[in-house]
């Protein structure tokens, strides 16, 4: 029986040799007589070692891997030099050459040709949603071989290729595998709505499936590598797929809308915003310098008050003489007092102008 891992190379017949070569040493020994007997028997004796030495020749290809025993015991690590080696012939020593770099697929769910749905597997595909929905799924799963030794002894039908075995053409490559990716995706969508794995969240379930079911086979010491995890066909199962349908395209008319809206309001906003700018600045520059004329006039009034407090004669008439400058800008004018001497005559552009007054009459 071959080890898991499809069919080796075959195996040298030992007995069917030796039993043909009783057969031709008798035949021979039957014509030399007794005195060449010794001799033949040493040189076939001698033969069929070097018969049996030479069986023990193997060739590594590039991407394979050889995992040699000696009396069953495997021996480490494992020959990965391409070329022509020796290792011990039955039953001795055995060997077990493998493609480990080699990207295998798994279908779970369905099965078919290079990721093609050809026929649905109920009792793989349909699950449990979180929210107690159920949902059919179809997974593909490729993976290598990251470890040889652990891959073909440590667990019985990891993932091996089916070619050669007496399993159907078609079905999951190992039982562990398959059980294992199974459990993985059950558990990531039965943490999820049934909206989410039918759309929302498709990208986070592989990746999650995938971290789930790498942590799995570690646990089991497989020597398998998952490469990658793919859903290939989620829906709901037929008998309601048509309401579903209508929900999930409710779902994308509604995430139409919402694009649309936050569109409009992206456009709308920045519109409104620059014509409430455009208000509110020359209303800015107005009222500055509203307030500077403000304070202006302040500092003027307070300068006067100043001033005024000082000199509130002096002061007073000097007010009343500059207003009388500007109501009557263009008009002579001659202002006397009974105390003064003089008279001043305001006008024009000779300003206040005093004149003597001449003795009183």
């Amino acid at each position: 029986m071959y080890p898991p891992g499809g069919p080796q190379r075959p195996e040298i017949n030992f007995d069917q040799i030796l039993g043909g070569v009783r057969n031709t040493i008798g035949r021979i020994t039957g014509r030399l007589g007794g005195a060449g007997v010794g001799m033949l028997v040493v040189g076939v004796v001698a033969l069929i070692v070097i018969v049996w030495a030479a069986s023990g020749v193997y060739t590594i290809n590039p991407g394979e891997q050889a995992a040699l025993r000696l009396f069953g015991k495997v021996q480490q690590p494992t020959v990965a030099d391409t070329g022509l080696h020796w290792w011990w012939p039955g039953p001795v020593g055995k060997k077990d050459v493998l493609l480990v770099n080699e990207v295998r697929r798994m279908e779970l769910g369905f099965r078919g040709a290079e990721g093609v749905l050809d026929s649905t597997v109920s009792d793989e595909a349909l699950m449990i949603s979180g929210d107690l929905s159920i949902v059919d799924v179809s997974m593909v799963v490729q993976y290598d071989i990251k470890d040889m030794v652990a891959f073909l002894f440590r667990v019985n039908d990891p993932g091996e290729v089916t070619a050669g075995r007496n399993i159907p053409a078609g079905q999951p490559d190992g039982r562990t595998l398959k059980d294992a990716a199974e459990a993985a995706l059950r558990l990531v969508v039965g943490q999820r709505s049934i909206g989410d794995v039918l759309a929302e969240e498709r990208i986070l379930i592989e990746e999650s499936t995938k971290r789930g079911l790498q942590d799995i086979l570690d646990s089991y010491g497989t020597g398998i590598n998952v490469v990658s995890v793919a859903l290939l066909n989620v829906q709901a199962p037929e008998e309601v797929r048509a309401a579903f349908n209508d929900v999930l395209q409710a779902r994308q008319d509604k995430i139409t809308a919402v694009n649309q809206a936050q569109a409009y309001e992206n456009q709308v906003i920045p519109e409104a915003r620059g014509q409430a700018e455009q208000i509110i600045q020359p209303a800015e520059a107005f009222k500055q310098a509203r307030i500077a004329r403000a304070n202006g006039e302040a500092v003027a009034f307070t300068a006067v008050l100043t001033e005024y407090a000082k000199s509130r004669t002096v002061t007073r008439q000097r007010l009343y003489l500059e207003a009388m400058e500007d109501i009557l800008p263009r008009i002579s004018k001659i202002i006397v007092s009974p105390e003064a001497d003089s008279v001043l005559i305001l006008g024009g552009r000779e300003g206040l102008t005093p004149i003597p007054l001449g003795p009183n009459p």
